[in-house]
Parts: structure tokens; sequence; C-alpha cells
């Protein structure tokens, strides 16, 4: 019927994240098909964050017949457990008609082991899949408390026009794809620092699922304010008090409009004030440089919360996405490879050095295989800066840093990607805006040496930037 396309890949998890970013870039189910034993033990990364970002891939194992198991045979261990927290089904008649989120077959195969026969697919137009159900109610929020929007990864689109009707701010993570909306906020978790505006806030409407820094966190553990969470408790950060209500849907009438433009206002000057640091000059080009017919993977740890601060707001965006669901290091190369064959257009991903590394058996794609045209550029600080401006990154610290927390590997990118035939090239954060505006076909790397030295400090002055506002 030709309504499949295979892709084939040597190692099993990044087979996994390949189908995650296959099914978040479509919306639709994507199968990823292993043989049995570790081969299948090997998907549960790429499910479990399929499981708590509820994205549609079907996990399908080969087994060998049950009366093996518990035996010394071949490749043979008990499958029907192997992924939790997902039920395994033991036959295609149990599959749901829908996909909400992955789910796991395991068929057990006899010799012959190759058969085949007809097997007609009902089809569906691309787009029609959705990662979350329909919302059967919506719920209308009464005008008057001065609330703000917290957006976390994949947020309603449609929240972007009710936050404008209704006046309201949005904290906006970028794989909440609400950054460009009219009331967006790109320095949101800073301004939740600042007394002035955050000891004002009387209520907090949460969308999607937000994890990505303390100050929200911290906003959506109040008690002493209402709180309304589109979604359940699956994609709320923080056990839910009685202040916290769960909602399918939202719609909102009009509200105050000086609200959103103080908000709007101390972002701008807020964004203006950001130090001119090097890491930040790479993120930045990252937003900047891309347009809004692009998809962009986005690694997890400090280039993403470099880019939360870089990325302009109120304007035009490219599709972001992100594996939010656990926010792990795993597979995004492959994330980002299956997203660009699923989007088609232009491809780009941002990741540091060690997420790039602990991917890099993505780069493995046959001569035979589709390969997309993306850029992934990796900001290498040789090493998890993120920690530095963490606990573990204060000075008493210091002498067994490196080697537990920023754990430096000094490995060669270039010759990395020589040996795995992917075009690589050393730029300057200066430089990096321009290579953007003109990628290489095919599968290409752009790598931006940085340092690290400083980072603590530049959290720190960043953290006392809204000092400067009032």
């Amino acid at each position: 019927q030709g309504l499949l396309r295979l892709h084939v890949r040597l190692d099993e998890r990044e087979a996994g994240f390949l189908a995650l970013g296959l099914a978040k870039a479509s919306g639709l189910p994507v199968p990823v098909v292993t043989t049995s034993g570790t081969a299948a033990a090997n998907l549960h990364p790429a499910v479990l964050e399929a499981w708590h970002a509820r994205v549609p891939v079907l996990a399908v194992t080969a087994d060998r017949p049950a009366v093996l198991r518990g035996t010394g045979a071949n490749q043979t261990t008990n499958q029907i457990t192997l992924l939790p927290p997902l039920e395994t089904l033991s036959s295609v008649a149990d599959l749901p008609e829908r996909l909400d989120g992955p789910a796991h077959l395991n068929l057990e195969l006899d010799q012959p082991l190759i058969e085949s026969g007809p097997w007609e697919f009902a089809t569906r137009a691309a787009g029609q899949g959705t990662l979350i159900g329909e919302p059967s109610a919506i719920d209308q929020v009464p005008a008057g408390p001065l609330t703000i929007v917290v957006a976390g990864d994949g947020a309603p689109a449609n929240f972007g026009a009710i936050a404008q009707v209704a006046c309201w701010p949005i904290v906006a993570e970028p794989s909440s794809n609400l950054r460009g909306a009219p009331t967006a906020l790109a320095a949101g978790r800073l301004l939740l620092g600042a007394p002035q505006l955050a000891a004002r806030i009387e209520r907090v409407i949460s969308v999607g699922h937000a994890t990505l820094s303390r100050p929200v966190t911290a906003l959506l553990a109040r008690t002493d304010i209402p709180i309304l969470h589109v979604g359940d408790q699956r994609t709320f950060p923080v056990p839910a008090g009685a202040n916290v209500t769960f909602h399918q849907a939202l719609a909102a009438q009009d509200g105050p409009s000086d609200w959103a433009a103080e908000w709007i206002a101390a972002d701008e000057v807020v964004s203006r004030l950001l130090p001119k640091a090097e890491p930040l000059a790479v993120a930045q080009a990252v937003g900047s440089a891309i347009g809004p017919e692009a998809i962009v993977t986005l690694g997890p740890s400090q280039v993403l919360r470099d880019l939360d601060l870089m990325l302009p707001a109120r304007t035009p965006q490219p599709r972001l996405l992100s594996n939010r669901g656990l926010a792990g290091i795993d597979g995004v190369i492959s994330t980002a490879i299956g997203a660009a064959l699923a989007h088609g257009g232009p491809s780009f991903a941002f990741m540091g050095d060690l997420t790039f590394l602990h991917g890099s058996n993505g780069l493995l794609i046959g001569p035979s295989e589709p390969c997309p045209d993306l850029t992934i550029v990796v900001l290498n600080d040789d090493g998890g800066s993120i920690f530095s401006s963490l606990e573990q990154g204060a000075p008493e610290y210091a002498e067994h840093f490196e080697r537990i927390y920023a754990t430096p590997l000094g490995a060669n990118l270039a010759g990395l990607c020589q040996g795995m035939n992917v075009e690589h090239r050393e730029v300057t954060a200066s430089e990096l805006a321009v290579a953007l505006a003109h990628p290489e076909p095919g599968l290409s790397v752009l790598e931006v040496r940085v340092s690290r030295a400083d980072r603590r400090a530049l959290a720190a002055e960043i953290s006392h930037i809204t000092e400067q506002l009032f």
C-alpha cells in the first residue's frame, strides 16, 4: 500500500529514540521493531520518555515461544514485564484503535522465522494524530484575579490566543511553542524572582509539562493562590495541593491589559541587561538565526536553559521539540533525526558536548537509509556546565567537582564525525549565525567551543539582573 517508510538502525536504543522523534514531529504512531533479549530491553529509555511525554511509540519486540521461558534457550528472557510501566500486549488484535501514548506489543515467534501474509492497513492522513486525547470539556475561567500562565513542554497550541484575550503574561519554556505568543515572556523565569511583580500574582494557569526552572517549580508549589492546570498530575511537576484544580481545557474572558503590558515592559528591560557572555551568544544565534519554517530539537541541561533566556519572545518561531518527559540526555541525536525526517524541511538541533557524545551512535546511518537535512549545533565546553550553578558547584566542593560532576572527556568531535562519515565544521560563536543561515545539505555538525570557567559567576550575575528593574 505504500503506507510505511522503513528505517534500519544498528543500535536499538537509538532506534527507539528515532521512533520517538518521528512520532513527536508527526503526531502519528510510530512502531519500532527489535529482536528478543537485550535488544528489546534497549528500548526502555525511549519508552519511558514516550510514557512521560505521552508520545505514541509502539515497541514491537520479537520473543521466543513461552515454553522456553525459564530455560537456557538462546536470547530468551521474560519479556512480559520488560518495559514498565507499559502493559505487554501479545496480539495485534489487542492494540487499541488509537494510541495516546506508548504501547508494547510482544510477539512470540517460532520456526520458520520468516512468514508472509496479506495485511491491509486503514489509512489516515498525516497530521490527524495527536499526542494526547482531544478535550471533551472546556471550563470558563472567570476574569478578575491577576493571572500568569506557565507554559511547559507540549502546551496546547491555542493557548497563546487565549492568553492574549485575557491579557495574561506567559512564562513560556522553549518547547511549549508559545514563545511567539503576543503576551509571551523571554525572561519569565527571571521575572518570577522580582517581588514587585511576582508578589502580586493572584492566580496561576499551568499548561503543558513545565520542568525547566526552579522559579517556575516554586510558583507551582505555592498553596496560597488558586492554580489551574490543563492536564493531570502526570504533567504537573509538584504534588498538587487543595488549591490546584485539573482541567481538560480552558477558555477565558477579557482581562486588564495593563497587567500583561507591565510584565512585557519588564521583560524587554531584562532581556537588554543580559550579559554578553559567549555561551549566551551561541544560544542567541540559535534562537535568532533559524526561521519559522524550521524544526529544532533541543538537548537538555544548560544549553536549553541558555536558549530559554535568549530565544526572542512575541515573534514568529520555529517549531521547538525537546525530550522533557524525563529530561535525560539519552537519544537526543536520534530524536532530532526522527523529527527532521518527519518534518521534511529545514531542520536543526542544539545540544551540549556530553549529550552529543552520549547519543553519538545515532549518527550511524547506513548508506541505503533516508538521511535528513539536519544541522546539529554542539556547544562544546568539555563537560556538564549546569552543575557549576547548582549546589555542587560551590567552592567547598571544588576538589572533586571536575571528576564527579563536570565529567570532562576531552573528546575529539571532529574525529568522531569523520569516523561516522558525518560532515563536521568548527565555528566561533560570532560565526555561528552565518553558518546557520547557510546550512550544509545532509547531516552535519557545527561545533562551537566555549569555556565554562566562569559559569558560576555568570549564573550569579544573571540571577541579580531583576534587582535593576525597580
